[in-house]
């Protein structure tokens, strides 16, 4: 396995720039449309209260599991490829580190089309972002991105932290104008508690809501992932629990105070991003113009931070010889060009396929949360395995060990409770995505001159993976269920 030694911390990135990817990756544009796509989705406060908790005290367990990794196994420095990898052996490794590098490329087709919608709210000639001006000058932005990072890492993540300064004060003034303005209003809270009869029964609200508020955390990890960029292993696990706490209290504040403005009718039926609709009801225009505005900065932020991170992930997966050799490629910047390259020209492929489809930023993002489950799941599976094993848990108490444990079965419930929560449907649909990264684990293994497919447990994947998928395209066909 590569390790930090291998990597020079001489320009390394400290704690705040960390906290920073995580953060920006993290707060993109879910912020901003939570409480209009919940509504959207049929769950009502209550529902939206229990989903929460659900969400806070599982993903507050991943973000531990990881911190708890990056203390224990500092020298993994894949992140969420390595903990598979090393847990389950390469070809397990290999498809969590491409589970996560498709679902980080869409996140970034999720907020081009996302970006341009808000812009729209200046200049309606982009629409709802998915018409040619939109997608036209949504390549232009992914190709920038693409040059920044080129430059650097380090460089792009120092914008990065600029821009996750920038992006938190609309939402900071939307709390504020909400609360001070008396906008909340205890009743309107209340009617929404519980819904209007015949709706969505309890449980179903909740599901309804669990594929929001993990593609609202999708990020949380990014610090993580780049560790191998770290000046110092410690700051990793440090940044990825001070990102995951701020933006908890962001999401929550948000969300429920959306809930107290007006009814869930109303909420459901707002435009793209439906935070800007409820500060317009509460402030006027000009709230409306902040937010997207907000809106625009926030997704260039998250845009960048998740060119950063779904680069990252292919090219330290290929240094690992896991992906093929030509995502290892660095330019004079150490930068990962190949990898770079790769994933934004599938991004464009996809912005292509939006144009045609017509497809809003909720598919997109649907389906980047249904594709790092897997990757986050195999993460918590592995740490509750070293927890039980006590691998890396020398000089710790019991109670510190059990606590690891504790840790590990909470965040391995919560990943399965995710992937029970997406639905058949969403798991057919991934195995679309995962199949054909096969391909490329085959090639990465002829490159090293090494067999493919030894062992038992690794041929029952590859079935499945393969049933799943063929089962997948006839219900496309046949119109039974429909990606985009």
């Amino acid at each position: 396995m590569l390790n930090n030694s291998d990597l020079n911390k001489s320009n390394g990135l400290g704690f705040a720039r960390l906290t920073a990817v995580a953060i920006g990756a993290t707060i993109g544009g879910g912020v901003f449309s939570l409480a209009g796509d919940m509504a959207a989705n049929g769950a009502n406060t209550g529902a939206v209260i229990v989903g929460w908790i659900i969400c806070g005290i599982g993903m507050l367990a991943l973000a531990m599991c990881f911190y708890g990794l990056n203390k224990i196994k500092p020298h993994l420095i894949g992140g969420i490829y390595s903990y598979a990898n090393e847990g389950w052996g390469d070809y397990v490794g290999f498809n969590s580190a491409w589970g996560y590098w498709i679902s980080a490329l869409l996140a970034n087709v999720s907020y081009a089309t996302l970006l341009f919608a808000a812009i729209s709210y200046f200049i309606p000639i982009f629409g709802s972002g998915n018409n040619i001006w939109s997608i036209v000058c949504a390549s232009l932005v992914i190709w920038f991105m693409n040059y920044l990072v080129l430059r650097g890492v380090k460089e792009a993540a120092g914008i990065n932290l600029v821009v996750t300064i920038s992006k938190v004060i609309p939402i900071l003034v939307f709390i504020v104008a909400v609360i001070f303005v008396r906008a909340f209003d205890p009743c309107i809270f209340m009617q929404n508690f519980w819904g209007e009869p015949g709706g969505l029964s309890f449980i179903e609200q909740v599901k309804a809501t669990s594929g929001t508020t993990v593609w609202a955390f999708i990020g949380i990890e990014g610090a993580v992932v780049i560790s191998g960029r770290a000046k110092r292993s410690k700051d990793v696990g440090k940044a990825t629990i001070t990102a995951f706490l701020s933006v908890l209290a962001i999401y929550i504040m948000v969300s429920l105070l959306s809930m107290g403005v007006m009814p869930r009718a109303e909420l459901a039926e707002l435009g793209n991003p439906p935070m800007a609709g409820i500060l317009k009801s509460v402030v006027g225009p000009w709230g409306a113009a902040i937010v997207n505005l907000g809106v625009i900065i926030s997704l260039a932020g998250a845009t960048l931070g998740y060119t950063i991170i779904a680069s990252e992930c292919p090219y330290l997966a290929a240094k690992n010889g896991v992906f093929s050799k030509i995502f290892a490629k660095e330019n004079k910047n150490g930068a990962p060009v190949n990898s770079l390259f790769l994933t934004n020209g599938i991004i464009q492929i996809f912005l292509i396929i939006t144009y045609l489809n017509e497809s809003t930023y909720q598919i997109f993002y649907t389906i980047s949360a249904s594709m790092i489950m897997i990757p986050y799941l195999l993460s918590a599976l592995y740490y509750l395995l070293i927890s039980i094993r006590k691998d890396g848990f020398d000089g710790q108490s019991f109670k510190e060990i059990n606590l690891a444990r504790f840790i590990g079965v909470l965040g391995t419930v919560y990943g399965c409770w995710l992937i029970y929560a997406s639905g058949l449907t969403g798991l057919l649909i991934t195995a679309i995505l995962y199949a054909p990264g096969t391909i490329v684990y085959v090639k990465a293994k002829k490159e090293k001159g090494e067999k493919c497919f030894e062992s038992t447990k690794d041929k029952v994947i590859l079935a499945a993976l393969v049933v799943l998928a063929i089962v997948s395209l006839v219900l496309i066909f046949n119109g039974t269920i429909n990606p985009f």
